[in-house]
């Protein structure tokens, strides 16, 4: 992972996370519907690392 990219991608999601692409982006959709909602902009299959960081308890140090 390279914490100098603003976006996570859901490939990045579903690695870390040892969950499904299909999941990942079934997660990255939710997220990206919240942001939408809130009058952010999205891109997709992809989310805000801070916002990532934020939905996952501040990705406290590797698992």
């Amino acid at each position: 992972m390279n914490k100098n990219k603003y976006m996570v991608s859901a490939e990045e999601i579903a690695e870390k996370l040892c969950i499904s692409k299909a999941h990942a982006y079934k997660l990255v959709r939710q997220m990206n519907k919240e942001l939408l909602q809130n009058g952010y902009v999205i891109v997709a299959g992809k989310v805000p690392r801070p916002y990532w960081e934020e939905k996952t308890y501040g990705e406290q140090g590797e698992m």
